[in-house]
């Protein structure tokens, strides 16, 4: 039996919309709350990752298409609503690395284009979704989860783009909780470092060939930042996105989980 005919769990019958669901935690995302009963869509900007979710057998509703662009999302959301009748969470996975590199390695003349591609896909890509999707959420009391990072927290988790980039996600929470209070629930999620995430580089960086490659010395570095010396994986950080989904946490908004393994205590 597939998720999808599941006649229980924490998320039955809640219509859900992952966007960036084609990989890492996204797609982690998209096996665990069709296991919690949700029905869920994906909006996925890559071609082969929508080709391989739709191959998977997992049955979700699929748009290929860009969230940081407003037609797109907006199709997402209609997709949805279309199908299911409404919509009740709305998650973001967007996201693009930048390799640590610091202001001072970053061309005069280059930055002005890496911080558009960067705040672009971390911060805009999460904020036009939530747009496309107000008048839906509001409707059903619904829920927005963003995914921030340990990087809105703490120093040296990213070069200065990807950092400063996140601080402005963490800020997003707080803001739209307070807007979009009291119809619906805005919380986010900050992993640390994750196994399994195909985080890529920026463009505009020359880091268009670069993601993060899982192996023992990647293990190692992550178990080494955390007091708990855990490697999340993304399965392991799905449980948090569904708890924010869930009427377990009916009480909470303008939150951000850190499932980072304590990496807070050491900073």
């Amino acid at each position: 039996m597939t998720a999808l005919g599941a006649h229980s769990g924490r998320l039955y019958r809640r219509r859900a919309l992952i966007v960036g669901g084609g990989s890492g935690i996204g797609r982690a995302l998209v096996s665990a709350f069709q296991a919690e009963g949700a029905l869920v869509g994906v909006l996925e900007r890559d071609a082969e990752k929508c080709r391989e979710l739709q191959n998977s057998g997992l049955g979700a509703t699929l748009i290929q298409g860009d969230a940081s662009h407003v037609a797109d999302a907006s199709s997402a959301v209609e997709m949805c609503e279309s199908r299911w009748g409404g919509l009740d969470v709305l998650v973001n996975c967007v996201g693009v690395f930048d390799f640590y590199r610091p202001l001072g390695q970053i061309e005069s003349a280059d930055l002005p284009a890496a911080f558009d591609e960067i705040f672009r896909t971390n911060v805009l890509s999460q904020l036009v979704p939530a747009r496309a999707a107000l008048a839906a959420l509001r409707a059903s009391r619904g829920s927005l989860i963003l995914t921030v990072s340990s990087s809105g927290f703490y120093p040296g988790r990213g070069g200065i783009l990807y950092v400063a980039s996140k601080f402005a996600v963490r800020g997003c929470v707080i803001s739209l909780a307070h807007e979009f209070a009291p119809e619906i629930r805005v919380n986010g999620v900050a992993p640390g470092g994750v196994m399994g995430t195909d985080l890529r580089g920026a463009v505009t960086l020359g880091q268009a060939q670069r993601r993060v490659i899982d192996g023992p010395k990647r293990i190692e570095d992550l178990e080494n930042l955390t007091p708990l010396r855990v490697a999340m994986t993304a399965p392991e950080l799905a449980g948090s996105y569904v708890f924010l989904a869930s009427d377990e946490s009916r009480g909470m908004t303008g939150e951000i989980l850190h499932p980072d393994g304590g990496m807070g205590i050491r900073a």
